[in-house]
């Protein structure tokens, strides 16, 4: 049952039992919509569903520590910050590195080669000797390494062929003489083995 405005008639039987209210907006006799009594205004200040109205104000211990978790979440997104610009000027400091040695690197080269000329027609002997063995030296503990050799497989990639023949002694394309060493730092060549290239029939 609903609750309603009481009338007259049910007052009156309101000690002789159970009082009845009609609600319904639409009068059965008459089939009339009957008027609806105003409604008095919600107050939003009492309204259970509006947690923000109705919800006390903080103290001053909760203020505190979300002001503590708030700089502490800033002070981790600083130190991750910096991690990572250390961490990029770290790498951009190598790659200049590396590539300020490979290019002096590049630049003695030639010097290199006129040692190795030397040594193999026998000329690297007394003084130049010494200065041209404490070169290779230096330049091989700033990282070049020298490669490229005959009976060597051709690899396009670290070889460079001037010339070409065809053998049936070979069964894949090989490196039948070297015209020039070539030279790498790591993984990254400063430049490639100048050969003569004997493939098979």
């Amino acid at each position: 049952m609903t609750e309603g405005p009481v009338t007259e008639q049910e007052q009156e039987h309101a000690e002789s039992g159970p009082v009845v209210r009609d609600k319904r907006r639409i009068d059965p006799e008459t089939g009339a919509v009957r008027e609806q009594p105003a409604q008095p205004p919600s107050d939003p200040a009492s309204s259970g569903s509006d947690g923000a109205a109705g919800a006390r104000p903080p103290t001053r211990e909760e203020e505190l520590e979300r002001q503590v978790v708030e700089r502490t979440a800033d002070l981790q997104r600083v130190q991750a910050d910096y991690a990572n610009y250390r961490r990029r000027v770290d790498r951009d400091r190598d790659v200049v590195r590396d590539t300020a040695v490979a290019n002096v690197l590049a630049n003695l080269l030639p010097v290199l080669d006129d040692i190795g000329r030397a040594r193999d027609h026998g000329e690297l002997e007394g003084g130049f000797r010494s200065v041209g063995e404490a070169l290779e030296q230096t330049v091989e503990r700033l990282g070049l390494a020298r490669f490229g050799g005959a009976g060597d497989p051709f690899d396009p990639t670290v070889h460079e062929a001037l010339t070409s023949s065809t053998s049936a002694e070979v069964t894949e394309a090989t490196c039948l003489e070297v015209f020039q060493p070539g030279y790498r730092i790591g993984d990254r060549v400063v430049r490639p083995a100048r050969v003569a290239v004997v493939e098979p029939e």
